[in-house]
């Protein structure tokens, strides 16, 4: 998570998307440095306890916390300036891109056919997001619709290559180097 936040290049007053609030913690640490922070989590347990423990810790007024699927990210809450993701993507969702203002990274962590554990930091262009992995010791439980079998994760190289990720309305492409 340290690393996660040190290349979200946060600064104050931006309005960024979590997806997956777990206990609140993460997105606390975002509203502490000044940021204006919806987090999305799909359970909606967790989703209340995120909410407890984030009004408990005076953080009430600086975070949302949407009960949803963050595939789809929060529509109507944008346009985000950072999106970061604490579950694993092998997809990374169009919805993000969307929901993302010109210029906006976008961090998450990677598992796919492609690499394991790797840590994607994406900007987000004219409806394109593109960049590619900067760490390759991100690993993340899966968010729930992008659960991979057993075979498929067995398949997956580890060698710590480098990603390169473009994600369009089309599709999303990655390319090692």
């Amino acid at each position: 998570m340290d690393r996660m936040l040190g290349v979200l290049d946060l600064e104050p007053g931006m309005r960024v998307l979590e997806i997956g609030a777990g206990t609140g913690w993460n997105a606390a640490v975002l509203a502490d440095a000044g940021a204006e922070v919806v987090s999305v989590e799909i359970d909606a347990g967790i989703a209340e306890l995120a909410r407890a423990n984030l009004a408990r810790a005076g953080f009430a007024d600086r975070v949302t916390v949407v009960t949803g699927d963050g595939e789809r990210g929060a529509p109507g809450h944008g346009p985000f300036h950072r999106i970061i993701a604490t579950a694993a993507a092998h997809t990374i969702p169009y919805a993000w891109v969307e929901q993302a203002a010109q210029g906006a990274l976008i961090v998450a962590p990677y598992t796919g056919e492609h690499g394991g554990g790797a840590l994607l930091v994406l900007t987000v262009a004219d409806g394109t997001a593109a960049g590619e992995s900067v760490d390759h010791e991100a690993w993340f439980m899966p968010m729930r619709g992008q659960r991979l079998q057993q075979d498929e994760l067995r398949k997956i190289p580890r060698d710590g290559r480098r990603l390169r990720v473009r994600v369009t309305r089309e599709g999303q492409e990655v390319t090692t180097a």
